[in-house]
């Protein structure tokens, strides 16, 4: 529904008085007038031509967060239980066992890994949603084709295929959610979508209790897990294809008022929205970003433990001396303590601009539940072992401030998309050495693997603050740049303030752009 014309008032806005040859300094000047802008353009010009006021804004947010994040929610909590059914299957009569579960759970980290560079080439020259959509529908095509066979060669082409599909997820969220909301409005709804993978914990388990109940006399219980997450797939992705927006210029679910005021919500941010065309400037700066290699860096040394955990989490509590029963229903609690965690970082990081301090939070509780699992092994003390499995589930919150982190510290469409597509190769590397460090000669305790985790996320901490660190001295340059170019030029503040709405819409990258200003 759209929101009354009337609460909107619209004034033309006088032309800058500054002489165009001195509006930036000259090396900004030249890439911008090398650089074709983004598709906002269209619709908004390079300089504001319309006011909305903060009422109008609010309601305008509020539809948004009405849309946008449902869908999003829907879309991760489908591609969690896709990926993690594995985990569910292991202990409900699924067939591939010993290394062969390994190389397995491995398969789909694997198509993750080798598709993720071309499907986000692909997803810059297409409408991002619809091309989100469409894997949704295929990969849960290949879900229930998992029903179909017991062969560990065919289960690990499906998991291959199934990866592939599924490595699009993250950076188009990502990035639909940078060019709808605002800096300070990004790790929330993110922590709203990524709160899927600890929901998905508690609903999988209850579901997989369920249906373990049933005697397999027709079909084997894991096959039934396979046929109902994928067909739930199918639904979501069709979902997406209607209604998912693919940018603000692009949303038919908003009026063409509605869509010029959230372009002009962002344009003070400076982190731009769509662009079709690869930009070989944005690939190398962000190739050769030191920020870049450490979030790389802090992705893999979070994945490593995701991949280990996300399908040897109900082994750990069946090792414990538990039923696959019991099991099921005990991993559930995890799901909820992860998903706390998730939201009360987004939340923190919103409420005071900061990406690195959550991720510490998250990993401060895994941390100390790895230390529990390894120094309680022989104790027999369930309740406490327990507990520490719950602990060791905070650490995937990290994963979505580093989302949120990429969001909004990362201007230029190719730049982001090359950012985006490299923390996920990073994630599928993490993951594919996490399902090789609990080796089956180590089992049941895998104390080796449990060791593994709390060493890369105590070293992960040293990591966010050295990144911290680098952005607020990024922060304290570019000022400094800015006053001596406002000197130079002898720009008021008002002078700025057009500068800086002009340029928002460039398609600069964010040292490109001496106005962009980073979240640390």
């Amino acid at each position: 529904m759209a929101i009354r014309p009337e609460s909107v008032e619209s004034e033309k806005v006088s032309n800058s008085p500054i002489d165009e040859k001195h509006a930036v300094d000259s090396e900004v000047a030249s890439v911008t007038n090398t650089l074709d802008g983004d598709e906002a353009l269209e619709l908004v010009g390079k300089e504001r031509t319309q006011q909305f006021s903060e009422d109008y804004n609010k309601r305008l947010l509020r539809k948004l967060d009405w849309i946008i994040p449902p869908i999003c929610a829907a879309v991760y909590f489908t591609q969690f239980l896709d990926k993690t059914s594995l985990n569910y299957a292991s202990i409900m009569g699924l067939p591939i066992t010993g290394q062969h579960y390994n190389l397995v759970s491995l398969g789909f980290y694997a198509g993750f890994l080798v598709w993720e560079f071309p499907t986000v080439y692909i997803s810059q020259k297409l409408r991002v949603a619809k091309y989100l959509g469409a894997n949704i529908v295929v990969w849960g095509a290949i879900l229930m084709l998992h029903a179909s066979t017991t062969s560990f060669r065919a289960f690990f082409a499906l998991r291959f295929l199934l990866g592939m599909c599924e490595c699009c997820v993250a950076p188009i969220l990502v990035l639909i959610v940078s060019m709808f909301y605002k800096k300070d409005e990004q790790a929330k709804r993110v922590s709203w979508f990524y709160v899927m993978n600890g929901l998905t914990q508690v609903f999988g388990g209850f579901v997989a209790y369920g249906i373990s109940f049933y005697d397999g006399k027709v079909i084997a219980p894991y096959k039934i897990i396979y046929l109902l997450l994928g067909g739930l797939a199918v639904i979501v992705g069709i979902v997406v294809l209607l209604w998912l927006p693919d940018s603000p210029v692009h949303a038919r679910v908003l009026t063409k008022e509605e869509r010029v005021a959230a372009l002009e919500r962002v344009r003070e941010d400076q982190s731009g929205t769509a662009n079709k065309h690869w930009k070989k400037d944005h690939i190398v700066e962000a190739v050769t970003d030191v920020r870049t290699w450490l979030i790389v860096l802090t992705t893999l040394m979070t994945s490593i433990p995701n991949g280990a955990l996300s399908n040897f989490s109900n082994i750990i509590i069946k090792s414990f001396g538990y039923t696959s029963k019991q099991t099921l229903i005990l991993s559930t609690p995890g799901g909820v303590v992860a998903s706390a965690m998730t939201l009360f970082c987004g939340w923190y990081s919103d409420r005071f601009r900061s990406r690195m301090t959550p991720i510490v939070y998250a990993l401060v509780p895994t941390i100390v539940g790895s230390a529990m699992l390894i120094g309680l092994n022989d104790s027999g003390k369930k309740g406490a072992l327990l507990f520490a499995v719950y602990l060791i589930g905070t650490f995937g919150s990290a994963l979505a401030t580093v989302y949120a982190y990429n969001a909004s510290n990362t201007s230029g469409h190719t730049k982001k998309n090359t950012i985006n597509s490299m923390t996920m190769v990073s994630f599928g590397l993490g993951n594919i050495v996490g399902t090789e460090i609990f080796q089956p000669k180590d089992a049941p305790a895998y104390i080796p693997g449990k060791i593994a985790i709390l060493v890369l996320l105590t070293a992960q901490i040293f990591v966010c603050y050295l990144l911290r660190w680098i952005n607020i001295g990024m922060n304290k340059k570019k000022q400094a740049a800015l006053e001596e170019i406002k000197t130079r030029n002898g720009w008021t503040d008002e002078d700025v303030k057009r500068e800086r709405e002009r340029h928002a819409f460039m398609d600069l990258t964010d040292k490109q752009n001496p106005f962009f200003v980073y979240v640390s």
